[in-house]
């Protein structure tokens, strides 16, 4: 495996339409995936003093962070309207070497701040809302 350029990996959001296409959440300086899970326990007096797991079971969830310069684009408008609506909406992570993925998040959590003579910048959390795939 070859090592793949953080500024190839970007974060898209879907326009809604049928079939959905994606456009790039601009201005987006870091972005990070997180997968996270929750165990489902099934030791028992047989299992020899060794915890084990069920396979499959409990809930999985994907978090995506991000953060960047504000720049005024229809995606970040959008992104925008989702988190003031609290309304769910299809997104896209694309990599470097190609792969995708993609689900339905919620904007968890998105914050402006700037300074006096500098940019004006954003962070945004995104939750997922059922299952994350590979497109």
């Amino acid at each position: 495996m070859t090592a793949q350029k953080g500024s190839a990996f970007l974060l898209k959001i879907s326009d809604g339409g049928s079939p959905a296409a994606y456009q790039t959440v601009a201005g987006l300086r870091t972005t990070q995936l997180s997968v996270a899970g929750e165990t489902v326990v099934v030791t028992n007096k047989g299992s020899g003093g060794w915890r084990e797991l069920l396979s499959g079971a409990g809930v999985r969830a994907v978090s995506v962070s991000a953060s960047g310069i504000f720049l005024g684009s229809a995606a970040e408008a959008q992104i925008r309207a989702n988190a003031l609506a609290g309304t769910l909406a299809d997104y896209e992570l694309s990599f470097e070497d190609g792969e995708k993925l993609r689900g339905s998040f919620l904007v968890q959590r998105l914050d402006y701040a700037g300074d006096f003579n500098g940019e004006r910048n954003y962070a945004l959390q995104l939750e997922s809302s059922g299952q994350v795939v590979p497109a």
